[in-house]
């Protein structure tokens, strides 16, 4: 090597020391790196703990190594402003050849390699030596910068999941919901296992909880982490937390509305009772007024249906919403069909009576237009009129001889419609 070029090498080198050392004391005070040295790990972490953990030593020695064999460098440098060629020859062999001595565990590159070696020591570069500190030091920072990352991510928000669970669980009391009585309970249970599960997984084995970015260099810059933390498990739980919340949230409405709710049913049954008395009372009338009629039987009042209104009534007492809700909706349809069931009835029953009335509508009509016409004196039109108003003004009334009157009668009026009025 030259002067200048020893110079250079040796400005690089210098430079090159600083920010390992500035790396090294960066690692030293790395948060993940503190934690794991107090964790009690498990599982993979453990695992690549110990394989990572006996680096930490030996980046300080190779440092100190690599350290003293530039200042020795530094020292022939400075014998002479000008050196001459035996101090370039001693220069070119620290700064470029295999001129520092290391021992056994500082060349070692596994876990396995530090008991295994049968050297006790060897001669490398200080570039050999430069890559040896990275990778040491890229193997530490990636086990501690996943296992931050992951620490720093996931134990909060678990505690944080974990208090609103027990919100949760305090609402499902307040509606009677208990674990072995409901499903949501027995859910809820499980979730607070499964929470407290993941959080001691979480801090033992943080590792377990990180996928590596596929393809990610193997190493990075200081305190970064070439992946992301696996939060499924979390995600899982935070979901079913908020799902139970909407389901008990949802009792809690039910428990505010259910006397009302249950109110309502009590009337449409009222509705539905009345309108089936309505239509006995009309049937009555019928057989008794309208003749050679079939008149369909009248249903009883739906005393299935007090009897589970009740039933709802004392698990509104007792609190038990979880079983009240799904009640209170059957009922509720049940009510809106024994109101329909019951003006069916009514409608049917009263049918002949509908059909008088319109008959009679007819009657009127038809006479009105004979008083246009100025035939409604007409003899004929006089005595059909009569006939077919005695018999649908009669008791009991046969509407098929009725109905056939009232035609007669609209008959007899359609050759006079057909003469101009007053004619």
């Amino acid at each position: 090597m030259t002067r200048e070029e020893v110079d250079r090498t040796l400005t690089r080198l210098g430079a090159e020391r600083d920010a390992v050392e500035a790396s090294l004391l960066a690692l030293q005070d790395h948060p993940g790196r503190r934690l794991l040295e107090g964790a009690e790990l498990s599982g993979q972490t453990r695992e690549r703990w110990a394989q990572a953990e006996p680096g930490l030593g030996l980046l300080w020695s190779m440092f100190d190594t690599y350290a003293e064999a530039l200042a020795a460098a530094r020292a022939v440098r400075s014998r002479r402003t000008r050196p001459g060629q035996a101090e370039l020859t001693e220069l070119t062999e620290l700064l470029r050849g295999r001129g520092v001595t290391v021992s056994a565990g500082q060349t070692a590159h596994t876990a396995l390699s530090l008991t295994s070696g049968a050297r006790m020591s060897e001669q490398v570069s200080l570039s050999d030596l430069v890559d040896r500190m990275n990778d040491w030091y890229a193997r530490i920072i990636a086990v501690a910068s996943a296992a931050d990352a992951v620490w720093t991510a996931l134990p909060a928000r678990i505690d944080l999941l974990a208090a609103e669970l027990g919100r949760v669980v305090a609402l499902a009391r307040s509606v009677g919901v208990h674990p072995g009585e409901h499903p949501a309970g027995d859910a809820l249970a499980e979730l607070g296992k499964e929470l407290a599960a993941l959080r001691g997984e979480v801090v033992g084995d943080p590792l377990a909880f990180w996928t590596p970015r596929p393809g990610a260099p193997s190493t990075h810059a200081p305190g970064s982490a070439p992946g992301a933390v696996d939060t499924a498990r979390y995600d899982r739980a935070a979901r079913s937390v908020d799902g139970l919340r909407v389901e008990l949230e949802d009792l809690l409405r039910l428990r505010d509305d259910a006397d009302e709710r249950l109110e309502g049913i009590g009337e449409t049954l009222a509705r539905a009772d009345a309108t089936l008395a309505e239509a006995r009372r009309a049937r009555g009338e019928v057989l008794a007024k309208i003749a050679s009629t079939e008149v369909p039987a009248v249903p009883g009042p739906a005393s299935a249906m007090r009897e589970r209104l009740a039933q709802a009534d004392q698990l509104r007492r007792h609190g038990q919403w979880h079983r009240l809700g799904p009640l209170l909706d059957t009922l509720e349809g049940a009510a809106q069909r024994e109101l329909q069931r019951a003006r069916e009835s009514l409608t049917s029953v009263t049918a002949p009576l509908a059909i008088r009335a319109e008959l009679r509508g007819r009657l009127d009509a038809y006479k009105a237009m004979a008083a246009r016409l100025g035939v409604s004196e007409d003899p004929e039109l006089i005595e059909r009129y009569d006939q077919a108003r005695r018999m649908l003004w009669s008791a009991p009334c046969d509407l098929r001889a009725a109905e056939h009157a009232v035609l007669r009668y609209q008959q007899a009026l359609r050759p006079a419609d057909r003469r101009p009025y007053g004619g």
